[in-house]
């Protein structure tokens, strides 16, 4: 999963001189209004008049990156460095934009020199743990996130990036902690009540994440995501009832996810619904036919209705998936003894 970088302006609190800080303060303005396209023409003309702005390259480059121009962008950001080399700003916003075109690599040089002309600079920090996540640097993801904290501990977003590193090293009470506090800064996203569940269930308790579950859903009811996580939970509740609407609703409002068919196929298969089940493994093999889980689990309903040619077509469309999974192959043995 890659990660989007939420962009912000960043503009040093220096004296304008008169003639370029009118033009400024007007794109910033209809930067405000989210009017780019109006930003980017005032700035045009601020440049034309003061082609040595660097603050008004910088600024153009932003107003471009908002609109989806990232080479665009970048150009401006390299305007502003050919005119002064150590501008902090500029540097972190080309390496927004870089990380926006998925070079994650060129963004993370880009935020290393920023941060050595700059070294309170709180958001290149950010930016650069979003870019070393992306390339699997779990460790200094979690380094330049605490940092950031360290330099703005009142930002909840900071909280909920690090808790989700934490997650992933599977630091799970510590990535509640983190949780908690991002929550306490800020209680209105139902994305940190939902990774706070996901963290909860995997540390055991079980209930505490239903009632996080909960509180997202009463925020944002429009998340399959959310909904398949309350339904994972409520199973292991053995409230298979609840799980079963849960996995459906989270169905109805994304009809394409796989491996929501086969949770809810696993379900209606230990509920005795053997049909439903195999219906719900088909929908998961159409979406997606290349995971042998799921034609592992459709054979095992198969061979539960005693359809053993069935199951052994099955594990054997498995085995060509995945050969290097023993249970499967002994699974297709017991099925051709039954035959």
């Amino acid at each position: 999963m890659r990660l989007i970088i939420t962009v912000f302006l960043a503009l040093p609190l220096v004296a304008l001189s008169q003639p370029e800080s009118l033009p400024l303060d007007n794109a910033n303005a209809a930067i405000e209004a989210t009017e780019f396209q109006k930003a980017i023409s005032i700035l045009t003309k601020a440049i034309q008049d003061t082609p040595k702005s660097k603050r008004a390259f910088n600024l153009r480059g932003y107003a471009k990156n908002q609109l989806g121009d990232f080479y665009g962008a970048i150009g401006d950001y390299n305007f502003a460095l050919k005119i002064d080399s150590t501008f902090a700003e500029a540097l972190n916003n080309r390496g927004e934009a870089k990380f926006n075109l998925g070079d994650d690599y060129a963004a993370i040089e880009d935020f290393d020199k920023a941060l050595r002309f700059k070294k309170d600079f709180y958001l290149a920090y950010s930016n650069r743990g979003f870019a070393k996540y992306n390339i699997d640097d779990l460790e200094g993801a979690y380094f330049d996130f605490s940092k950031a904290i360290e330099l703005d501990p009142k930002d909840s977003d900071k909280y909920f990036n690090r808790a989700v590193i934490k997650a992933e090293l599977e630091e799970f009470i510590s990535a509640i902690d983190d949780y908690n506090k991002s929550i306490e800064l800020n209680d209105s996203t139902a994305e940190v009540y939902n990774y706070r569940g996901v963290a909860k269930y995997n540390v055991g308790q079980i209930e505490q994440a239903v009632e996080d579950y909960d509180k997202a859903l009463s925020i944002d009811d429009q998340d399959p995501v959310i909904y398949e996580n309350r339904a994972l939970a409520k199973t292991t509740l053995e409230d298979f009832e609840g799980a079963m609407k849960d996995y459906t609703r989270s169905i109805e409002l994304y009809a394409d996810d796989p491996d929501t068919y086969n949770l809810r196929g696993v379900l209606y298969y230990n509920l005795k619904d053997v049909e439903a089940a195999i219906s719900d493994y088909d929908m998961a093999i159409n979406l997606d036919p290349y995971n042998p889980v799921y034609y592992d689990n459709r054979a095992l309903a198969k061979t539960s209705k005693e359809d053993y040619k069935g199951a052994v077509k099955d594990y054997s469309f498995s085995i060509e998936l995945y050969p290097q999974d023993p249970e499967t192959f002994h699974q297709r043995g017991l099925a051709k003894i039954s035959m």
